[in-house]
């Protein structure tokens, strides 16, 4: 069993502590948390690249399911792989996330390798401005959660917190301010969960706000994008009785579309 219970941590090391797959035990830097708990991007992290670690032999993932039971505390945590089945081109697995026995995520994926057949490429249209248009975000305000110390971002438009604009979209430019390279997978899921609910630009007040689930799906092979800027953006489908729908679109510097997700999230009045 792998254990990581370091003081302070980087996220290289949490993703190295669970990257041979099997049971690791990982305590969580406070500085990738958002408020009383984990940043969802970092759980999703650590528990898809524990699958992927766990794998026979290394297999491009194609989807990822994410329910965020509870709140992860900042206590170490288990992190538990287990192969479902493994196909001719498909393995499919699951994982959970733990504190004292109690089951805070649970994770499913879906791995496999390309197959011969018809091609219908993404004809999605990418129309981000370039981020040097507007300046680098400070994310060391008093209200901002601490997670986003490790993210360098520009924002570009939509989905202020507390502005009461009711927006409905949002874009920002994502790249982490510490080298994660060699973990492309979690290179992608951590930035992609940095946006905040769309919903929470609709009041003018703070709300508590969390994801409930989120699905990611993988359009090219995480090994094959090289950026490290990625541009996020997303539109909020729907909200009602404290329970949104949003999903979005993450490109690459270039602007190659990379995965598209949806989350469902709940907001607090």
């Amino acid at each position: 069993m792998a254990e990581l219970t370091l003081a302070k941590v980087t996220l290289a090391d949490m993703l190295g502590a669970v990257a041979q797959g099997g049971i690791s035990s990982v305590e969580i830097s406070p500085e990738w948390f958002n408020g009383r708990a984990a940043y969802g991007g970092l759980v999703a992290s650590l528990a898809a690249t524990s699958l992927a670690g766990s794998l026979a032999e290394p297999k491009p993932i194609r989807s990822l399911m994410v329910n965020f039971v509870g709140p992860v505390p900042p206590q170490s945590v288990t992190i538990e792989p287990k192969i479902l089945r493994t196909g001719k081109s498909v393995t499919q697995g699951i994982v959970d996330v733990s504190y004292n026995a109690e089951v805070l995520t649970h994770a499913s994926a879906a791995f496999g390798i390309a197959r011969p057949a018809l091609a219908a490429l993404s004809d999605v249209p990418f129309t981000a401005a370039a981020r040097h248009t507007v300046p680098m975000m400070d994310p060391g305000g008093s209200l901002l959660p601490s997670f986003l110390k490790n993210f360098e971002m520009h924002w570009m438009g939509g989905s202020v917190p507390m502005s009461g604009r009711k927006d409905r979209a949002f874009g920002m430019w994502v790249r982490h301010r510490h080298n994660v390279d060699a973990f492309p997978l979690a290179k992608i899921i951590a930035a992609a969960d940095v946006p905040p609910p769309i919903m929470m630009s609709h009041y003018t007040h703070r709300v508590r706000a969390s994801s409930l689930s989120w699905s990611l799906e993988f359009v090219r092979p995480v090994e094959e994008v090289q950026t490290d800027w990625f541009y996020l953006d997303f539109v909020l489908e729907a909200a009602s009785g404290g329970y949104s729908q949003q999903s979005g679109r993450i490109f690459d510097e270039e602007g190659v579309l990379c995965a598209i997700t949806r989350q469902c999230m709940v907001y607090f009045e």
